[in-house]
């Protein structure tokens, strides 16, 4: 007799098989051509998920998100995510100090050190999210470094740990699927750090890390609850209304930073918890090189792949700030 996959187990069948096709390199070819089809068919689907195409443009819808209670993380997608271009990734690093140079600059950023230059030397990834993280401090705004693929974890932990001390505003991300990470948390909890605690994005073998599940879960949970033990300032950044709503009854939403949620995915979940009196957090990415981010955001929460096919068939652009309101 054959048994009909669970709701749960389908939806994580059909995240397994965007994340494949986010790390196509074939459809990334295909994206990225002159005059791209894929990407001029995609483009409305797009517009849920970033924020706008240009730092004018970001400034204007973080403002108004700021207005309704929220707190924004700004994150630059940048025209080639290769990192393995000096210029590029100068042009890159000049964005968010410009970014920052504005009146109504966020009070935190985010970004991958392979974007400004880990994939050329560390000393320079280190030199660059320096240049950053002074400019933020100066601002009085914070830089919380994003995680990669897990063969870059130590050289991310390396360039974070050579510049912790010296600028106090400088954050790091934990990936909570990977094996090691609990080894990491202990290593890098201090009273007072930031700290941003994701599920993880990227495919990776079983001896690595964990699946998506109930197992994923309660590793997220529990070295959720060690880290606050510890008095880090911690963003519990996950869509998840299950480990949410297990964080509410267990206490856990009352002693963390801030709840976060990557802009256009489950915005109305997220609306809920600050009518609940929570601080929530909108980690809102800007550009227009945006396959992989599209992909990336419909993997957390696999049912908007239909509002995405709507949008394409409606041929038209949604924002999803209005449903913050």
């Amino acid at each position: 007799m054959t048994h009909e996959p669970s709701q749960r187990a389908l939806l994580e069948a059909a995240a397994e098989g965007l994340r494949r096709l986010a790390g196509d390199a074939r459809c990334r070819t295909a994206f990225t051509v002159p005059g791209s089809t894929l990407r001029e068919v995609l483009s409305p689907a797009a517009r849920r998920y970033v924020i706008a195409p240009d730092r004018a443009g970001f400034l204007e819808e973080a403002r108004a998100l700021r207005a309704k209670g929220y707190r924004v993380s700004a994150a630059f997608v940048p025209p080639d995510q290769d990192g393995s271009d000096p210029a590029g990734v100068e042009r890159i690093v000049v964005e968010y100090l410009e970014l920052l140079a504005h009146g109504a600059a966020p009070d935190r950023l985010g970004f991958d050190l392979c974007d400004v230059g880990l994939a050329l030397s560390p000393e320079l990834a280190a030199e660059n999210t320096g240049r950053i993280a002074a400019a933020a401090a100066a601002r009085g705004s914070e830089v919380v470094l994003s995680m990669e693929r897990s063969r870059t974890v130590d050289a991310v932990l390396g360039v974070y740990g050579a510049l912790a001390d010296r600028y106090g505003n400088l954050g790091i991300t934990l990936q909570a699927h990977l094996h090691r990470t609990e080894d990491d948390a202990a290593a890098m909890a201090r009273p007072g750090r930031r700290i941003r605690l994701v599920k993880g994005a990227f495919p990776e073998p079983a001896r690595t890390a964990l699946g998506r599940g109930p197992a994923l879960d309660d590793r997220f949970l529990a070295l959720a609850g060690r880290l606050v033990d510890e008095g880090v300032r911690l963003s519990l950044a996950t869509q998840d209304p299950v480990v949410l709503a297990a964080a509410d009854r267990g206490g856990l939403l009352d002693r963390i930073e801030d709840v976060e949620m990557l802009y256009g995915v489950q915005p109305r979940l997220l609306r809920h918890y600050r009518e609940a009196g929570r601080p929530c957090r909108i980690y809102a990415t800007y550009g227009t090189n945006w396959w992989l981010h599209l992909l990336r955001r419909l993997t957390e929460h696999p049912p908007m792949v239909l509002s995405a096919l709507a949008d394409i068939g409606a041929g038209r652009d949604v924002a999803a700030a209005t449903e913050y309101a």
